[in-house]
């Protein structure tokens, strides 16, 4: 028996659950267990990365505070487009077309990897300007420039590894992803000094090196990936005769991948943004501002996977013709995440001094962070019922009412909150925009999800049909998966 079974055999795989039938919380929760674990693997991946570079000096860590942010940049319409590859593959498997699915996969990664490519070169060129505007400094840009060229060079890596992760979650499998994301930021780990510092007969590559360690670390969990979805045992599975380019195809995962990639960039716009209202303050109140969001993004990260489960859930329901099995998941994982983070939000409320203090010994900003806290945490339950209800939406094909949700509640609700009420109350008045922007977010959220117009998204038929709008494809798709 293989390592990888040995290590699959942890946990419950998408054959012993059907989530088309039976019970919701098990499936639900063993599709986001070992989505927690890959996104706390991802986090420990980026510490590995500001750690040894912040051995090496202080330019190359301030240099990686100006390229995380701007490879995440990169890689959102990257993000967009395994979105629509999940979603696709989730509605057709649960309708039982596999072919359908296997040409969806296909498809979907052809794209990636053509995106990425010219998303890549167009970066590799401009990074250095566009740092400049971000504003390095002149000590800061070298290094932070040639650190986002040899990601931009190797961005299809970052894209394709992406996409496996997402067309596996559609399929029902999250446990193959997790595994290979272990392997991925081992290897990270490990190379991660041998070529910042130059040990052993690697040459010094500094702030490169840590670029070329996550090129090559993704690079080897493409290629585990590819082998994976080719043999096709473990997961949706692709074929490389469905993977030319079909541009009526790409149209269709343009509309469902545009409006995730707009929502995903709007999330991450909006904090930068928020930057500029807390910078009006203190260095003590933007210190507190970023413990404060650094304890939400691990507060949050049960609700981030319950959604994508969710969202895994709602596709492959609405696909068997069984919304009402979608609307049930949702209704459980709202109700499941509302519990949860308002548990947490208990804990946090209680102990929000050695929390903050975790992070710091200046006693302003423990005061401040701990303010933050306090305001924030009773709402942490409405992240739940926000992100259950947009998982769902997504996994309906629906991912321009997600979008919608997310920039009225982060750009349309909190900003203006934030703004005004930094005038008014100071530094207070920007953590009520939190307390504000979820409550409004989880009632439109809830609102709109309730009102039942996701239902008719059935991308299998109906909204969008295949035999419609690419004749003959799924004869194609039919006859591929008898060539064994």
């Amino acid at each position: 028996m293989s390592v990888l079974d040995r290590l699959s055999g942890l946990f419950k795989s998408k054959e012993e659950f059907d989530l088309t039938s039976g019970g919701i919380g098990k499936p639900l929760f063993y599709l986001a267990l070992p989505i927690v674990i890959t996104n706390l693997l991802q986090t420990a991946y980026n510490l590995a990365d500001t750690f040894w570079l912040g051995q090496y000096s202080t330019e190359a860590l301030a240099a990686i505070s100006f390229g995380f942010p701007l490879v995440f940049l990169l890689i959102s319409f990257g993000i967009g487009i395994s979105i629509a590859g999940s979603v696709l593959v989730a509605q057709y498997v649960g309708a039982g077309e596999e072919g359908e699915a296997e040409y969806a996969a296909s498809q979907t990664m052809t794209f990636a990897i053509i995106a990425s490519v010219v998303l890549g070169g167009v970066g590799y060129f401009l990074v250095e300007d566009i740092l400049r505007l971000l504003g390095a400094s002149p000590a800061v840009l070298p290094g932070a420039t040639a650190y986002m060229q040899v990601i931009s060079l190797g961005i299809v890596f970052l894209f394709g590894f992406l996409v496996f992760i997402s067309l596996m979650r559609g399929y029902g499998d999250t446990i193959t992803p997790m595994l290979v994301m272990f392997g991925s930021v081992a290897v990270n780990v490990i190379i991660d000094p041998f070529l910042i510092f130059g040990w052993w007969v690697f040459p010094e590559l500094g702030i490169a090196g840590a670029a070329y360690a996550t090129v090559f670390s993704r690079s080897l969990a493409l290629v585990v990936g590819l082998g994976i979805m080719l043999k096709g045992d473990r997961g949706v599975r692709i074929r490389p005769g469905q993977m030319v380019p079909d541009l009526s195809y790409f149209r269709r995962i343009l509309t469902l991948g545009g409006p995730a990639s707009v929502e995903v960039t709007g999330r991450a716009l909006s904090v930068n943004l928020l930057l500029v209202v807390v910078g009006l303050f203190s260095t003590t109140v933007v210190a507190a501002f970023g413990i404060g969001t650094r304890v939400f993004s691990v507060i949050f990260l049960p609700a981030i996977a319950v959604a994508q489960a969710v969202e895994t859930m709602s596709g492959q329901n609405i696909g068997a013709g069984k919304p009402d099995r979608a609307e049930a998941t949702a209704d459980f994982a709202a109700k499941t995440m509302f519990l949860v983070l308002s548990a947490m939000g208990v804990v946090v409320f209680v102990f929000t001094e050695p929390i903050v203090a975790i992070f710091t010994t200046d006693p302003a900003v423990v005061d401040e962070g701990a303010n933050f806290l306090r305001i924030v945490a009773p709402t942490f339950g409405l992240l739940g019922v926000l992100r259950a209800y947009s998982g769902s939406f997504r996994g309906a094909g629906k991912t321009f009412i997600s979008a919608v949700i997310a920039i009225s509640a982060l750009g349309v609700v909190r900003l203006p909150v934030a703004w005004f009420g930094a005038q008014e109350f100071g530094p207070s008045g920007i953590w009520w925009s939190f307390v504000v922007s979820n409550a409004v977010g989880a009632t439109i959220a809830f609102v709109w999800y309730k009102q039942g117009t996701w239902r008719d998204a059935d991308l299998t038929r109906g909204e969008v049909d295949l035999d419609d709008d690419f004749e003959g494809e799924s004869d194609v798709a039919e006859a591929a998966t008898t060539d064994d």
